[in-house]
């Protein structure tokens, strides 16, 4: 291994300490003075942390720009996706070599029964194509440029779109007559991601956040009028609660739905009427999720609707829309282990998204006979989903496929044939071949005997994964539900062709082994998405895959979070930490109901202000407030200034603690950035080459 020469000292930052006391417990903390945001002091700390790790990591330079090139190297940088059909038009997007952001586009139809996306190049003209809206203009002159909202009318006559300049997550709303190409006077502030356009093209929909940032209010506004004078559709008073709004692909109803980690509500808007009262479909139950989908089934509006109402891994039933606390006609009974994710209707069929065996899955529905027809794949490891599907009568489905060795792959599904229909597989340069890798699912077996999986992907060329020790990178996240899907990577190739196996601990928390495995790694269980982590990583040492000198870990957020606790259980496993936008000061945070997002997540984690039993199980796993005295890995914490889903504070806290104990912890802190990092693909690119650079010679094979 390299050890990156140390040419300056770390930034000490001062002890300010400060006692906070609950359920009579004192805990000093030394260094929550970081907090303070606009405090010049604390950004010249964090300046001074990006200087250090500049100077730490200058030596990684030279591999840094060979990966940046690799990543470049191999993607197709003036491409075009596939066009998808709504209205009278072809829909795509088109990227270009040299530019950061890209380009929204369309095209005429050359005929009303044209259901077949043209195939199409980018040095072939496109027919009529029109530039909706070019990332690359609306960025000018601006560090950062998220979209968070794009949209046009289903006339094709009008087009919004919401831009975030800051990294915040607060977007402004503005909407481009497409006939004239003139700006409208209509200009939205502040508002969340998602704002969508009425059916008729008359009225924007939109949600707007409160001071914790937690989207509270549904607002409609009506095209030429003021936004002073909005209609204030619906807003929901409890903090536990997210709120959105859509339209039903029907374009019958205005679908409002909150939600918290365990309990959900849908309310009903006639879309015709958008001013009437909303319709509750079922009462808030604690405990109950659902969401419905509409659909018109012999003349009847019909909501079908998934929920977990004494249904731990979902239920599928109907309803009739006009009285959705009906009779209840099961669809889809529960069936344990076999997570049912979501249902999305059409006039003539639904497409049912399901997990099983650790895999998603997708089935068609019929609304004859409710019998589900299953795609199926041939790889024993996938992802798959279906999306990009506007119409309401579509004779073809569109699904995104992948793997960690199949490229990105979009398929049509003939549903008349039961035919996958190609459309385009994400190019590859450089002569990728998919046989040169191979990817396989272990089992680790956790302290409680679970069976934990474990996802891998190598290069054949290195011989079998388990061989001999080779590096491994271990990824993991644990919270949420969120399942780590097995897609691919074009920076990933990187590690893979230096010798390096990639590796995902499928931990609880997660949602890949359905509900049971989340609840069995959040609240009083956190612990079990820990551990499980922790015997992964000693599985694939004791099965001769790695060694601790040569296995680095890597999560984000609260993956992030994941990374910290590890780091305290299993100091001397690990040769290094990657951790992206880290929640390592979670205590801190969730005891401060005044913070972002605090009160949402008591579902996921506990409510410690309250709960004794819960404070003293989260004191006893939050990595900032469990640093030891021991020789820790290397450790690189990225973050971003002004994210708020996980504050820069936790990170640069965490590291000052870290330091204090002597660890090798360094800080990279992007000032202009949110949660997702920087923007623009080239400047994402060159984060990861940065990332990938310090673990490479974390685990030795930055020569390779």
């Amino acid at each position: 291994m390299t050890t990156d020469a140390v040419s300056a000292l770390p930034p000490v930052a001062p002890r300010k300490p400060i006692v906070r006391r609950h359920h009579g417990d004192d805990v000093e903390d030394a260094y929550e003075w970081l907090r303070a945001k606009e405090d010049p002091e604390v950004i010249a700390h964090l300046e001074a942390e990006n200087a250090y790790t500049r100077d730490r990591t200058a030596h990684l330079a030279p591999l840094q720009e060979r990966i940046f090139g690799e990543i470049k190297g191999r993607t197709l940088e003036t491409d075009l996706s596939v066009p998808t059909r709504r209205g009278d038009w072809w829909y795509y997007g088109r990227t270009v070599e040299g530019s950061q952001y890209g380009i929204q586009c369309r095209a005429p139809l050359t005929s009303p029964d044209d259901w077949t996306p043209p195939v199409l190049s980018p040095d072939t003209p496109v027919p009529g194509e029109q530039v909706l809206l070019d990332g690359n203009v609306e960025a000018e002159g601006e560090e950062f440029f998220s979209l968070g909202s794009f949209e046009v009318t289903t006339a094709g006559d009008r087009m919004l779109y919401g831009v975030d300049v800051a990294g915040d997550e607060r977007y402004t709303v503005r909407v481009r007559d497409l006939v004239t190409g003139e700006q409208l006077p209509d200009v939205i502030p502040d508002t969340f991601a998602g704002a969508t356009f009425s059916p008729d093209g008359r009225f924007i929909v939109y949600t707007t956040v409160d001071d914790a940032w937690r989207p509270d209010t549904v607002w409609l506004h009506e095209l030429g009028t003021p936004v002073e004078d909005d209609v204030k559709l619906f807003h929901e008073p409890d903090e536990r609660f997210w709120l959105g709004a859509g339209f039903t692909r029907s374009d019958r109803y205005l679908v409002i739905g909150m939600g918290s980690s365990i309990t959900s509500e849908e309310w009903l808007v006639d879309a015709d009427d958008l001013r009437s009262a909303p319709r509750l479909v079922w009462p808030r139950t604690e405990g109950v999720e659902y969401d419905s989908s509409h659909a018109v089934i012999d003349g009847e509006d019909v909501l079908f609707i998934l929920h977990n109402d004494g249904a731990l891994d979902f239920e599928l039933v109907k309803v009739s829309a006009s009285d959705p606390t009906g009779p209840r006609d099961v669809v889809v009974p529960h069936q344990p282990g076999h997570r049912l994710l979501g249902v999305s209707t059409f006039r003539d069929w639904a497409v049912l998204g399901y997990r099983r065996e650790g895999l998603a899955r997708l089935g068609m529905l019929s609304y004859r006979d409710g019998s589900i027809s299953e795609l199926e794949f041939d790889e024993p490891l996938y992802s798959v989903g279906s999306g990009g599907n506007p119409e309401w009568a579509p004779p073809l489905i569109r699904i995104g496929y992948g793997s960690f060795i199949t490229p990105g792959t979009v398929f049509d599904y003939d549903v008349a044939t039961g035919e996958l229909l190609l459309r385009k597989r994400q190019p590859v340069l450089g002569g990728y071949d998919s046989a040169d890798y191979a990817q396989a699912r272990v089992w680790a077996t956790a302290q409680d005997g679970t069976q934990v999986p474990v996802s891998l992907v190598w290069k054949r060329s290195f011989g079998e994964a388990g061989a001999a020790a080779r590096p491994v990178h271990l990824y993991g996240y644990g919270s949420y539900e969120h399942s780590i899907e097995p897609g691919f990577s074009v920076p990933r190739l990187s590690e893979l062709d230096r010798g390096v196996i990639f590796a995902v601990a499928h931990v609880r928390g997660g949602g890949e082994m359905g509900r049971q495995w989340y609840e069995d790694g959040k609240l009083l269980h956190k612990r079990n998405t820990f551990t499980d982590f922790v015997d992964c990583a000693r599985h694939l040492v004791a099965e001769g895959y790695t060694t601790p000198e040569q296995l680095v870990a890597e999560g984000g957020s609260a993956g992030g979070l994941l990374m910290g606790a590890i780091a305290n259980l299993a100091p001397d496993l690990f040769a290094g930490i990657l951790a992206d936008v880290p929640f390592v000061d979670a205590l801190t945070t969730i005891l401060d109901p005044s913070l972002p997002l605090t009160v949402i997540e008591w579902d996921e984690w506990g409510d410690p202000l309250h709960n004794a039993d819960v404070y003293a199980y989260m004191k006893s796993y939050t990595p900032y407030e469990n640093v030891r005295d021991v020789t820790y890995p290397r450790i690189l914490a990225v973050t971003s200034l002004n994210d708020t889903r996980v504050m820069y504070v936790e990170p640069a806290k965490w590291v000052a603690r870290l330091r204090e104990v002597g660890a090798d912890a360094l800080l990279k802190c992007e000032m202009v950035a949110g949660h997702g990092g920087v923007s623009g693909r080239y400047n994402a690119w060159r984060e990861r080459a940065f990332e990938l650079a310090w673990l490479l010679d974390v685990v030795g094979a930055a020569d390779a």
